[in-house]
């Protein structure tokens, strides 16, 4: 990945699929320190722009939060429009 200002849906979606390729549904968790270090190799402004956008996904029912917010999974009953939502962001 190139390093680069992504947009905020754009940010969203990156999430998303970042979790996805993870296989992180349900129950199957993902720590959120580990995943902002690793995107932080492609986000500019990195930390604090992924945990917000990780506050709103949180708050739209895309994703789940486990361990009192210090992990993470994709929401397995909104499948459907996770994926919808990442290829019409990604895919422009």
């Amino acid at each position: 990945m190139v390093r680069r200002d992504y947009k905020e849906t754009e940010l969203k979606a990156l999430i998303l699929e970042f979790l996805k390729r993870q296989g992180r549904w349900g129950s199957h968790y993902f720590p959120v320190p580990t995943m902002t270090n690793w995107l932080s190799k492609a986000i500019k402004k990195n930390g604090t722009r992924v945990k917000k956008a990780i506050r709103n996904l949180a708050k739209e029912g895309y994703i789940l939060l486990h361990k009192k917010g210090s992990a993470i999974s994709l929401n397995p009953r909104l499948a459907k429009e996770i994926n919808e939502y990442t290829i019409k962001e990604l895919r422009k």
